[in-house]
């Protein structure tokens, strides 16, 4: 199929120019607060089958459950090389004779959330003693228990995400008011994606500094 001439010339979004955007409105950004939130419980401890699973069949239930929270539909979720590495570097128990349990499961969605953020060998610093204390833990808290509670969402959870990324939101969109009107809503939408990422900046260099100082010491 031949070309059209402003697929040959360029289009004003082609990279290197300004894009011309529509407003972010409240409305969409709080629809995908609210999806993000819900991508956070795709794995519930109840999903997870009470019987012991050969890897293939660990793989396809990541799969299967966590399909949505992918950014692209070629995109991962888990490989039976992930696995062996994970083992491998100590952040998952061995499995019982080449089965997986509901624990191993549960850190497996533990690992799939914090390596977005985290390198392998802090991953390790934070689980390491999870499972050394609570793997198979009769007397206390188990995994499932320390799971369920981690990932329990309230709706103040949602309330507080929600009041902050407005605030953001806010902030950003009354910026650039004497910026040509072309330029305006890219600028905006440009500023709230970098307050974004400065907050993300910073809660990882936390997250970094409290693993370094309590997990890591010296």
């Amino acid at each position: 199929m031949a070309k059209s001439k402003k697929e040959l010339s360029g289009s004003e979004n082609a990279p290197g120019s300004v894009h011309r955007l529509e407003e972010l409105t409240e409305e969409e950004l709080l629809r995908r607060v609210f999806e993000a939130f819900s991508l956070l419980g795709s794995v519930s401890s109840e999903d997870i089958p009470r019987i012991d699973l050969y890897m293939d069949q660990v793989t396809t239930f990541m799969e299967q459950h966590l399909a949505d929270t992918k950014r692209k539909t070629d995109d991962k979720v888990l490989t039976k090389t992930m696995i062996n590495n994970y083992a491998k570097n100590k952040l998952l128990p061995p499995p019982d004779r080449k089965k997986y349990s509901r624990e191993h499961m549960l850190l497996l969605v533990f690992i799939y959330y914090f390596k977005s953020v985290l390198p392998l060998g802090d991953i390790q610093a934070l689980l390491g003693p999870l499972c050394d204390q609570y793997f198979s833990n009769e007397k206390g808290p188990d995994i499932r228990a320390i799971y369920d509670e981690v990932f329990q969402i309230s709706e103040d959870d949602i309330t507080h995400m929600r009041e902050e990324i407005l605030h953001l939101h806010r902030i950003s969109y009354s910026r650039f008011q004497d910026a040509p009107p072309k330029d305006q809503q890219f600028l905006k939408f440009f500023t709230l994606i970098s307050y974004l990422l400065l907050d993300v900046y910073m809660k990882k260099s936390l997250i970094f500094s409290l693993i370094d100082d309590y997990m890591n010491p010296v």
